[in-house]
């Protein structure tokens, strides 16, 4: 049975991923198999790597910055805070920062993302 608990990530924690976007894990583990929860942070000017995350579902929760984001290799849409984006599991995907300041969104996955389902496609 899962315990009730209050999470607090270390904001030294952030990492740069290879996919050109900084990660802080807020929930993730085996404790919790069905969600994960990240806030991503993408630099102005930046697009991250075009990749899909296989056998997982992500929402993009926008809270700070503008951008675009492309799904499925469509059109890019503008994105905004507020604004939710949902990628089924395998869909390609990439998000651009557009404004001056940081993009940041969270990055809720279910079930929780892990690595080996991440495929690069460039």
């Amino acid at each position: 049975m899962q315990q009730a608990a209050v999470g607090r990530p270390d904001s030294g924690a952030e990492y740069l991923t290879e996919e050109r976007c900084y990660i802080l894990e807020l929930s993730n583990g085996a404790e919790d198999p069905a969600v994960s929860i990240a806030r991503a942070r993408v630099l102005p000017g930046v697009t991250t790597k075009l990749h899909r995350v296989l056998n997982t579902a992500e929402r993009y929760v926008l809270l700070q910055g503008q951008g675009e984001v492309s799904i499925d290799r469509g059109p890019a849409e503008a994105v905004e805070p507020g604004d939710v984006v949902l990628i089924p599991p395998g869909v390609p995907q990439r998000i651009s920062n557009t404004g001056p300041e940081d993009l940041i969104f969270l990055c809720i996955c279910t079930p929780r993302f892990e690595w080996p389902n991440y495929e690069s496609l460039e």
